[in-house]
């Protein structure tokens, strides 16, 4: 029987009052791709961060070939040919893809540029990458950074790579391509481990699958004799409805009507270019786009928190009886709660822009309120109550309500925002990103409480990462793509392909066009692909 290129045995790991790893033990072979799964919580980045050299295990042993070693640090991984691409990347933006290699090198000194950047582009060739050593980082998506990142661990001959969610702001054929050079990289001998919480990857990329649970080891299953209901109930401990539900709602009504809007950044440069587009009381909007097309701006704009350059935004409220469409364009936040105006925003910065960390949870429910407070004395027992209320349903992780907010984990403090701005009841509730950094679990209870919404005829706009489950909850669907709106479609009819070709670039017209010649670039055609919102999570498929 072949012996594993890398063991990790009995690794513990402490953090004050929590036990982050207990005795956990990890085998990767040769040509091996390993998917490492788990709720948040589990452990999954506290063992990777020991085998990279980021954390010191307390106990528990390494053995790389058989053999014995240590890592104290990230230089001793890179010794041991180990490297990690984290999600966020670590390159120097006004760099050159051969100047940031070069950076990386410890002997950086005796190298020649030019030499870099014929190996690389050899590099690149032999595993199928597409990248220019001369580019400047700056230039480069997110996928040509992310190909550079791994570069850069092939190039200081790394031979054991880990990947830390490596498709989260990826398009479908971008995900791909990278699906590919993976396989490529297993076929040349490469040891792989990723991270992900996208159960269709795991299917479609691993051999194995390694399932941690509260810092413990429960399993490890061979992909290809395993499915995606079997691999929810490893995660959770208990069986999971993992179906996304797109309920229909009758008697819709008009909410938000957004005309034109163009939006500047601190430049001067256009980054929202004469948007339009509506929601409707009873629905979720969608919006799809890779990093940086125009998301983070056009949420803001709408909330108040991102100035508008031009064009309007109208929210319908009733007034005395009679319907008035109120132009958000000028407001700040404090004057659209003044105005009575039932809109919220889950940001997609929760600590920096949605919640104050310092402040415990009972204080950072009643933040939306304490201004109009009257006396000196704030109450705190109806914030109490909604706390309390919070932490029973989303299944808050938290000593105390009393605990700061700041000393939560990052899905916790994301479950705190979602529930406390779902919990003011509006008529427009706009969600950036509301289950990044939460496992499958969690997210399908914030899923649940947005159609829950959606029920009770609120308009909803939910920005996300993950194309399949936009796919599988939206009721419509608006691509982004460079601040500019390519069309808007239902995604029971489009396929996964179009969408991603759209959300690169493309016109809805140009996908049209491409569905009518039978383009090569579409694996499904639109008159053929039917979505129809019951694939389970991550888009998987169920087991007969």
């Amino acid at each position: 029987m072949a012996k594993p290129r890398l063991r990790m045995e009995e690794i513990s790991k402490r953090f004050a009052d929590v036990q982050a790893l207990s005795a956990v033990d990890l085998d990767l072979y040769d040509s091996e791709i390993l998917a490492l799964l788990g709720e948040n919580g589990s452990g999954k980045s506290s063992l990777m961060n020991v085998l990279s050299g980021l954390y010191s295990p307390d106990s528990g042993k390494i053995f790389i070939d058989e053999k014995e070693v240590e890592i104290q640090k990230p230089a001793d991984a890179y010794a041991l040919k180990i490297a990690m691409i984290h999600q966020h990347f670590k390159l120097v933006e006004t760099l050159t893809a051969a100047e940031n290699i070069i950076l990386s090198d410890p002997e950086n000194g005796l190298l020649n540029r030019r030499e870099v950047e014929k190996r690389i582009a050899d590099m690149a060739k032999f595993y199928g990458f597409d990248i220019d050593p001369k580019a400047k980082v700056y230039k480069m998506s997110i996928s040509e950074r992310q190909r550079l990142e791994i570069i850069k661990a092939l190039y200081r001959g790394a031979e054991i790579l880990v990947l830390d969610e490596p498709t989260a702001v990826l398009t479908p054929q971008e995900s791909q391509r990278l699906f590919a050079i993976l396989r490529k990289m297993r076929e040349q001998g490469k040891s792989i481990i990723i991270i992900t919480h996208k159960l269709d990857e795991v299917l479609s990329l691993s051999d194995r699958v390694l399932i941690l649970r509260k810092g413990e080891r429960v399993g490890c299953l061979e992909t290809a004799k395993t499915n995606p209901r079997e691999l929810g109930e490893a995660l959770v401990g208990r069986r999971l409805d993992l179906e996304i539900k797109r309920p229909e709602i009758a008697n819709k009504s008009d909410c938000l009507f957004v005309n034109k809007l163009t939006c500047l950044d601190e430049l001067g440069r256009e980054v929202l270019k004469k948007i339009s587009f509506d929601v409707q009381k009873g629905e979720i909007l969608g919006i799809a786009g890779i990093a940086k097309s125009g998301q983070k701006e056009l949420c803001e704009a709408i909330s108040g928190l991102h100035p508008v350059a031009g064009g309007s935004i109208l929210l319908r409220q009733v007034r005395d009886g009679i319907e008035v469409d109120e132009n958000l364009v000028g407001l700040s936040p404090r004057e659209i709660i003044d105005r009575g105006i039932s809109l919220a925003f889950v940001p997609e910065d929760r600590l920096g822009m949605g919640l104050a960390p310092s402040l415990d949870l009972i204080d950072n429910v009643s933040l939306k309120t304490y201004e109009n407070k009257r006396g000196f004395l704030v109450d705190r027992e109806e914030p109490k109550k909604i706390a309390a209320g919070l932490v029973e349903e989303l299944d808050i992780a938290t000593p105390s309500l009393e605990t700061p907010i700041k000393s939560l984990s990052g899905g916790n403090v994301q479950k705190v925002l979602v529930g406390r701005e779902i919990h003011s009841a509006p008529e427009l509730l706009i969600v950036a990103y509301p289950v990044r950094g939460l496992d499958i679990n969690s997210s399908l209870t914030i899923y649940k409480m947005l159609n829950q919404q959606k029920e009770k005829q609120v308009a909803i706009i939910f920005i996300g990462e993950d194309l399949d489950v936009l796919m599988s909850l939206s009721d419509r669907l608006m691509i982004l793509a460079n601040g500019q709106n390519m069309g808007i479609v239902d995604p029971r009819i489009y396929s996964k392909e179009a969408i991603g070709l759209m959300m690169t670039g493309k016109t809805l017209a140009e996908v049209d066009q491409l569905i009518a010649d039978d383009a090569p670039e579409l694996i499904e055609a639109k008159a053929s692909f039917k979505h129809t919102g019951e694939n389970i999570y991550a888009g998987g498929q169920d087991e007969q």
